[in-house]
């Protein structure tokens, strides 16, 4: 692996972990939303989709980093 393999694997690798700890802390926003009154049901909405897009780039990231292999 040369150095600029390596700088992007690791650039890939701090963007994965920033996203996983944003998408847990989506959940626990979303987790304490769930307690309040439904005034809140349009962010907590809102909450749920950044979650799931989260979630879509943090597998994406996953599969740059771990290809699948050649059966």
């Amino acid at each position: 692996m040369d150095d600029s393999a390596f700088e992007d694997a690791t650039s890939l690798q701090a963007r994965l972990e920033a996203l996983r700890a944003e998408h847990r802390d989506l959940d626990d926003a979303i987790a304490r939303l769930g307690d309040t009154p439904a005034e809140d049901e349009l962010l907590l909405r809102r909450l749920k989709k950044r979650k799931l897009a989260l979630k879509d780039r943090i597998t994406m990231i996953e599969r740059m980093l771990e290809p699948d292999e050649l059966a």
